[in-house]
Order: C-alpha cells, then sequence, then structure tokens
C-alpha cells in the first residue's frame, strides 16, 4: 500500500528524456512552460487538438492564458481524430509553416500527441510531406520543440520517442521512433482525466497493459521493462475498476496516469510486437476502431502464441490479473483464458466478430501486417518465430 504515502495533490518533476510535470494541478505548469520556451526565441506555436477535449476538461483555459501572458502567438488545429492521418498532420503543418510556428504544443491523448510530433519533424524538413515521413523516404535528425499536455492514461506517447499515423489511400497504420521527438516537457494532471468516459477509460488502461506485456516479453527486453511491467499491470488491476467506478476518483486516475507513463517509458526500451503489429493493420482498415479495443480483443491469442517462449516473465508480471501461474508451457491455456477473464471483468469482452471484422479480412490483415513499413520491424523481435501462419492463427482465435 505504498501509494497511501504519496499526496496526488503534490506536483512533482520525473525526469525520463522529457520531464514530465505529474500530478493534480500539473497543468499550472504550462505558465513556466511558456515562459521557458518564450526565453528560448519561440514567439509562435501551433496547437495540436481534437475537435474538444480540449476545452472540455479545462486545459484549454490554462494554455491560452499563459501563451498570452508571454506573448507567444499561436494557432489551433482541432481536427486531430483517433487514428490520425498524414492528410491532416499535412493540412497542420501547412498551417503551421504559413504563421511561422517555432514549436509544438499538444493537448489530448496520444492521437494528437503523435500529430504533433509528426508536425514537429515537418516543420524542420520543408519540402517533405506525412508520407513520406511514415513511409521512411527520409530519416529526420530535427524537429521543433514539442510540449504534450496529456489527456488520458494509455498510450505514453508524451514521455517516448514514438508516433503513429494512418496512410489512407494504403491502408498502412506505420509506427516510427526518432529520438528528435521526445517532447521537451509532458504534463500528466489526473485532473483533466476526469471526465474520461467509462469506455475511454478501460480502453486507454488496456492499451498500457499491452505495452508492458509486449515490452517485457519482446527479444530485446530488459531487467528494467520486465520491472516496470509488473508494477504496471498491479496498479491497473488494482485502479481501473475504482476508476470505472467512479471517474472522479482522483486517486484512480492518478496511479492509473502513472501507470500508463511508466508503460510508455517501458516500450521505449523494450519495443512493441505481435499485439501493436497486429492490431494497427485493424485500425487502418476501420479508422474509427478503438485502437485500444483492438489489443485487448488480440492479446488472449497473442499471450497464447508467447507463453511457452516467456513463460517465467508471463507468469511473474501477470500475477496481479491472472494469480498461480506457474513457469510450465502447460499453464499456455490458463494464461491466455485468464487474461481473457481479467478483460471480461473489465467490460471488455469483445471479439473481432463483434466488431464488423469476419474470416474473409484474414488474409488481408495478415498481409498488411507484413507489408505496412515499420510493422515487419515489431514482428522481428517478437519472442516466437512471426511467420504468416502464426500471425493468421492469432487473427482467428481473436474473431
Amino acid at each position: 500500500m505504498w501509494e497511501k504515502d504519496i499526496n496526488i495533490n503534490e506536483v512533482r518533476e520525473i525526469r525520463t528524456r522529457t520531464l514530465v510535470y505529474f500530478g493534480c494541478g500539473a497543468i499550472e505548469k504550462i505558465e513556466d512552460i511558456a515562459k521557458d520556451l518564450k526565453s528560448k526565441g519561440v514567439d509562435k506555436l501551433i496547437v495540436m487538438s481534437g475537435r474538444n477535449a480540449y476545452k472540455a476538461t479545462g486545459a484549454w483555459d490554462y494554455v491560452e492564458k499563459a501563451l498570452k501572458n508571454n506573448g507567444i502567438g499561436y494557432i489551433n488545429y482541432d481536427k486531430v481524430t483517433p487514428n490520425p492521418t498524414t492528410t491532416a498532420i499535412d493540412e497542420a503543418t501547412a498551417m503551421a509553416r504559413e504563421f511561422g510556428a517555432q514549436a509544438v504544443i499538444t493537448i489530448g491523448g496520444g492521437s494528437p500527441t503523435d500529430a504533433g510530433k509528426s508536425v514537429a519533424i515537418l516543420l524542420k524538413n520543408p519540402g517533405k510531406t506525412g508520407s513520406d515521413l511514415y513511409e521512411f523516404k527520409f530519416t529526420p535528425e530535427e524537429a521543433v520543440p514539442i510540449v504534450a499536455i496529456n489527456l488520458t492514461h494509455g498510450t505514453g506517447s508524451e514521455t517516448n520517442r514514438f508516433a503513429v499515423a494512418t496512410i489512407l489511400d494504403k491502408n498502412y497504420k506505420p509506427a516510427i521512433a526518432y529520438d528528435c521527438i521526445y517532447p521537451t516537457y509532458a504534463i500528466d494532471d489526473p485532473k483533466l482525466m476526469a471526465k474520461l468516459s467509462p469506455k475511454q477509460t478501460r480502453f486507454v488502461s488496456i492499451d498500457a497493459v499491452n505495452h508492458v506485456v509486449e515490452a517485457a516479453t519482446s527479444k530485446v527486453a530488459s531487467p528494467y521493462s520486465i520491472s516496470l511491467a509488473r508494477e504496471v499491470i498491479e496498479l491497473v488491476a488494482k485502479y481501473l475498476p475504482k476508476a470505472i467506478a467512479d471517474g472522479e476518483d482522483l486517486e484512480a486516475r492518478y496511479f492509473l496516469c502513472y501507470a500508463a507513463m511508466m508503460a510508455g517509458v517501458a516500450f521505449d526500451n523494450g519495443l512493441l510486437h505481435y499485439t501493436h503489429a497486429l492490431e494497427h493493420p485493424l485500425s487502418a482498415l476501420k479508422p474509427d476502431f478503438s485502437h485500444g479495443l483492438g489489443l485487448a480483443i488480440l492479446l488472449p491469442a497473442v499471450v497464447r502464441n508467447i507463453y511457452s517462449a516467456k513463460a517465467d516473465t508471463l507468469a511473474y508480471i501477470l500475477e496481479p490479473i491472472v494469480p498461480n501461474l506457474s513457469a510450465d508451457k502447460a499453464d499456455t491455456e490458463k494464461a491466455a483464458t485468464g487474461v481473457y477473464e481479467w478483460l471480461k471483468s473489465v467490460d471488455v469482452p469483445n471479439k473481432l466478430t463483434d466488431e464488423g471484422f469476419s474470416e474473409a479480412d484474414v488474409k488481408t490483415l495478415t498481409e498488411l501486417a507484413f507489408t505496412t513499413p515499420s510493422l515487419d520491424g515489431l514482428l522481428s523481435i517478437a519472442p516466437t518465430e512471426a511467420t504468416k501462419e502464426a500471425v493468421e492463427t492469432i487473427y482467428r482465435e481473436s474473431l
């Protein structure tokens, strides 16, 4: 119960490659951040957001005031959608370049953050497009400064070097990872997350669990990513039911936010493999499909695939949601079924057929998993051999 020794209303500095202001009330630190940006010559910037959450949460009131107080001009691109597209990234970049933006502030979950990171790269690389970036036609070494104000407890994008976008005309949803897009500053304020719906609360928290399951079992996993994984799953198991029951429970939001932030750091170190590589084709084919839901649906089948290869690690990290697993591959089915039972306990019993996918989609999804830029890299570090047959089996077991 170490959590009881933490005052959730005290804002802490957590230093990864990003300086994170963490805790209830952390949004007030935007004043200090704006002052620092101004001192470094930033006079204009672009704010990347969705349509509503940046205002509905109250975050915008603090941001706008801080920018005005410090004489920083701004424009707002407020059309970022879930599963952001390279088309939107190009549109926002054109706006930012015409305005003369020298930095990016993102307000939202992973989608505005990832889109903002992409814009930050393109502002330093004139003549390049979002498709160029996500089809790896150039390797960026610079980006303008990024400030990530996080409104969900799931992606961890506010503390890592990853971004994702969809190339609509090719059904590609690649991921990029560059050191130049670590945000300079991030704000994780649980008060900004209190209005997340129960459904969003479930999906973003399950995203964090998937991050650490993969980061702890990849071929490049380290003791660090494994230790973080156990802590993340323990916190999500404890606090997700509380946040679902009462969205205004700030203690629950605080520790789910902390879990998600740690999960972002974990996969920055241990990377990802099957679940994300196979989910990206799902939400590429159906852009309105929730990333977190797709991960939840795939996770039991992924655990079934990898348990024999990483039984010791999985028995350890899954203990909070699937107790008494052994390091024997004979517990494979117990682990996979146990994960599904946990998902059902937090009201996510869904299968792919519930979301409009069918056996007829399996070949297309499998092909996209192997042809989408970057996803082959994730599959290459899976703990078992990622053959087309293995991928097809995971999709079929998830139907």
